[in-house]
């Protein structure tokens, strides 16, 4: 699943070529997704320019108009750049011509990601309204962290995912913060002290930035906006490593399940 690396990495990707644009064609060729193709989106979006891309947690922001385009890439979803004449394949669902024959186009096999108008403005629409906050952000730091976790009997790594507790910090990001924090994955998120936090807070903003910058993390289905793959995949230290060894220590990694999700630590690293 595409997570907020992924995504900034495709605002990053597909600005230059839409931003200022003119729309001057919308086609729809599947408009059943997650969320149904609103039925008013080429006539709203013809004739009307681009802004500025922004990025909430892991929707892309597209203001056109006096309206703005929310776009949520599900798990197998993205968001590239075409020409006119480059012939649509499979799954690719939604395009927006603009004014110099960029194409950008949404692909999407599973079809659980969506394109569909923001509900007002960014605190009031329902997927919005409840999210915590950027964690590359200064409103997201170790004492929020802390502050947040005491009493949680919950492991402290489906704490971190909770995007009320902080947005885009998914499985592969968890566990690679959680490992450069020296944190045991499995353990309660209100036994944490405040120091650990504040580590795993900027573990979390280290891993992130770094991933931005590699373009993300490619596993199966994510290109970037110009169609590249991410290479954070080669500086993965734990996650999907299981029984390898750990690349500090050189114990072999284990398994876990948390949150119904796969979690790959060091027991002697991480404690």
């Amino acid at each position: 699943m595409p997570e907020l690396p992924e995504v900034e990495t495709t605002r990053r990707g597909i600005a230059p070529y839409i931003e200022g644009r003119e729309i001057r064609e919308v086609i729809v060729r599947q408009p059943r997704l997650r969320t149904p193709v609103p039925d008013d989106l080429a006539d709203t979006l013809v004739g009307q320019r681009v802004g500025t891309l922004g990025r909430r947690a892991k929707y892309l922001l597209m203001p056109v108009g006096e309206r703005t385009l929310l776009w949520h890439l599900g798990m197998s979803g993205s968001l590239r750049v075409a020409r006119l004449g480059d012939m649509p394949r499979k799954h690719d669902h939604v395009d927006l011509v603009v004014e110099d024959g960029a194409i950008l186009r949404y692909h999407d096999p599973r079809r659980f990601g969506f394109v569909d108008w923001l509900q007002g403005s960014l605190l009031e629409d329902p997927r919005l309204a409840r999210l915590g906050p950027e964690p590359l952000s200064p409103d997201f730091d170790g004492e929020r962290l802390y502050r947040l976790s005491r009493k949680r009997r919950i492991a402290v790594k489906p704490f971190l995912m909770n995007n009320a507790v902080v947005v885009g910090v998914g499985n592969i990001y968890a566990s690679e913060a959680l490992f450069l924090a020296g944190i045991d994955p499995r353990r309660a998120a209100g036994r944490i002290s405040r120091e650990r936090y504040e580590r795993l807070a900027e573990a979390a903003r280290e891993v992130l930035a770094a991933a931005i910058t590699q373009g993300g993390t490619t596993l199966r289905d994510f290109v970037s906006g110009t169609g590249e793959p991410g290479y954070f995949a080669q500086r993965l230290n734990v996650y999907g490593r299981q029984e390898a060894p750990c690349r500090r220590c050189g114990e072999p990694l284990r398994l876990a399940t948390l949150g119904q999700r796969a979690s790959v630590f060091c027991p002697h690293c991480q404690r």
